[in-house]
């Protein structure tokens, strides 16, 4: 099962890194994404990186702020956040497939999510 932790309440202007792992499955063998939901918004996509690392992309909202990567020594996937924005205010998910996918219903695998706070 896919474990999101990191999450918290931070300033505006802050940073924050995310990690999303799996206790049953090496999540270095799938593309993995980043989706966020705000209350009462449809859950949206963030970033993306397939399971080589070779390929990423990015909501427009947060490139060049966001930066998303693994490690494979601790088969964990980040989620940098910097410069954090009110508006970036969501419970993040990530979700992971065994192809590529920047939609959340290429999502076949995903975490509980983890709640971020950014306050002006």
């Amino acid at each position: 099962q896919l474990m999101e932790s990191g999450g918290g309440s931070v300033q505006a202007g802050a940073s924050l890194k995310l990690s999303c792992a799996d206790s049953g499955r090496r999540i270095g063998n799938y593309a993995v994404a980043w989706f966020r939901q705000a209350p009462e918004k449809a859950r949206e996509f963030v970033a993306a990186m397939s399971w080589a690392g070779g390929r990423t992309n990015y909501a427009d909202s947060v490139k060049g702020r966001f930066i998303i990567s693994r490690d494979s020594s601790k088969d964990t996937v980040y989620l940098q956040m910097n410069t954090l924005k009110p508006e970036d205010s969501a419970v993040y998910y990530c979700a992971a497939n065994l192809e590529y996918f920047e939609s959340p219903n290429g999502g076949r695998f995903w975490g509980q999510g983890t709640q971020v706070t950014v306050y002006s």
